[in-house]
């Protein structure tokens, strides 16, 4: 994840939590004003059936109109109260209070027409036994309070019979004032749940709204502090390194960087800097290369100038010691009374002449600055045709070869140099491998050119004698000018190419060449 990214997602998230406590804060709000409300209507209604049920006593023991003109009053209040919050507050419990206030009013409207009925009775009553007089009164009086007690006063005192009407309906009465009671008890009841579950509502929400905030303020702080400490600290260490690796760099030392699991902007600048790295090392290695090429080549100019005025200067004097050797190992040979001593001196001038001349005519081969003559070469025929010499002149006997090619591989070229640098590579492994082993030869195209390798079943060239194998006039052999590999450079090089060498103590050397160009058939 890039840290850009990494910004905005910790912004989201912290902007998120923010905007969830706003949120919590606001929903919290509004529901405690809303359950604030139910709390304030819940306590009006319990205040309420507290009157009520006041009032329903004190018309029940003074039967007093006011009293029951309250009664009515009250119930009206609280069945409008009720209807105007049923539209915000629909709850089952004010809907059951609604109905308890009903069948309420209902039951005193009965109590009240039970109580007129019974006064008509009582007054009949009296009317028809003078007697009755007396306590018709104190019944009257009473009747609502205790309407039982009055029923077994008329029956055993006045001897009313049980089922005449006036005591029947002190009986109904009775039921209805228990009825009232009990009804007006559930209404107290109902106005006093709904006042302690609005409390714990508020309690509630008040609760939650703490808790939310409880959660979200620490965590909205954690996630902000992790989030600068996390990004903050990556930025930081990586630059600290970078800067390390500069400061490195600058002094010569191209080590990469350790690249980080999460690939965001600094870990793309650490892969633009290793890219750097690594190019640098190219450069340098190449550098390096060129310099070494650079400086083998000043290193053959210098020796071919010198080389070619030595042989320019000694190749007069070595053909008339040529020719004067000749003259002599003829005329000694027609000649039996010449001394052995003799003989083999000339014999041995004429030999080391020889010797000579090739030496000559090496430096002469090595100083040459005539560019070559590049025209169509197959060099897989170039190469056959160099080892059918040599087979020929017996120095391949014991050694077994093998060219491994296509039928054909064409470049431009100069056919004489080219023999002249396989006759070289040839030589030089059949004497690394004492005229017997196994000779490779193998040649494959490359992207833009073609790459031919040479190898041995020698004994393989020291590590520290490979960076001085190209140089003129080195040698490990105990015969030879040294020159026979620097000739082989040299015209490499002439063609625009390069040859390099690999070789493994007792196993082997392989030498590659690569020329520029080429067909495959």
């Amino acid at each position: 994840m890039s840290l850009q990214k990494k910004i905005i997602l910790s912004f989201l998230i912290s902007s998120a939590l923010v905007a969830a406590l706003a949120l919590a804060g606001a929903v919290g709000f509004i529901e405690i004003r809303k359950e604030i409300r139910y709390l304030e209507l819940s306590d009006t209604l319990r205040s309420k059936t507290l009157q009520l049920r006041r009032h329903e006593k004190n018309f029940l023991l003074y039967r007093e109109a006011k009293e029951r003109e309250s009664v009515y009053a009250y119930v009206k209040e609280l069945r409008t109260i009720i209807q105007q919050s049923s539209h915000t507050f629909s709850t089952d419990k004010l809907r059951t209070l609604h109905n308890k206030i009903d069948q309420y009013s209902e039951t005193f409207s009965r109590i009240e027409l039970l109580s007129e009925s019974i006064r008509a009775e009582l007054g009949r009553l009296e009317i028809k036994n003078g007697k009755n007089r007396l306590y018709t009164p104190i019944v009257e009086t009473t009747f609502l309070e205790s309407p039982l007690v009055n029923a077994e006063l008329l029956i055993h005192a006045f001897g009313l019979n049980p089922e005449t009407a006036v005591i029947q309906s002190l009986y109904a009465l009775d039921k209805e004032i228990t009825s009232l009671r009990k009804e007006g008890e559930e209404i107290l009841m109902l106005s006093k749940d709904l006042d302690s579950s609005a409390r714990e509502k508020v309690e509630r929400v008040i609760g939650y709204t703490q808790k939310a905030a409880l959660v979200l303020i620490p965590l909205f702080l954690l996630v902000g502090l992790s989030a600068l400490f996390v990004i903050s600290r990556s930025v930081v260490n990586h630059i600290k390194m970078l800067t390390g690796a500069i400061e490195k760099t600058g002094k010569g030392d191209f080590s990469a960087l350790s690249v980080p699991h999460e690939q965001d902007e600094v870990g793309r600048l650490i892969d633009a800097f290793n890219k750097m790295e690594n190019d640098l090392i190219e450069r340098d290695r190449e550098i390096t290369q060129k310099s070494e090429e650079l400086l083998q080549s000043r290193k053959l100019a210098s020796i071919g100038t010198l080389a070619s005025g030595v042989a320019h200067e000694l190749n007069n004097p070595l053909n008339n010691i040529y020719i004067s050797a000749q003259i002599l190992s003829k005329e000694i040979g027609d000649q039996e009374t010449c001394p052995g001593i003799v003989k083999e001196t000339v014999s041995d001038i004429y030999s080391q002449t020889l010797r000579v001349k090739r030496i000559v005519s090496d430096l002469l081969e090595f100083s040459r600055e005539k560019p070559p003559e590049l025209l169509p070469v197959d060099l897989v025929a170039l190469i056959k045709e160099v080892l059918h010499q040599m087979t020929a002149s017996g120095e391949l006997d014991k050694v077994r070869y093998a060219v491994r090619s296509s039928d054909r591989a064409t470049l431009r070229a100069d056919r004489h140099l080219m023999e002249q640098v396989f006759i070289n590579l040839f030589t030089n492994a059949v004497q690394a491998m004492n005229g017997e082993g196994d000779l490779g030869i193998e040649i494959e195209k490359g992207p833009d050119s073609l790459i031919c390798r040479v190898s041995d079943t020698g004994p393989g060239i020291p590590a520290e004698n490979l960076q001085r194998i190209f140089d003129p006039f080195y040698t490990t052999k105990g015969r030879g000018t040294g020159l026979g590999l620097a000739i082989v450079y040299t015209i490499i090089e002439k063609h625009k190419g390069r040859i390099s060498v690999e070789s493994t103590m007792n196993k082997g050397t392989t030498f590659t060449i690569v020329l520029p160009g080429g067909t495959w058939a």
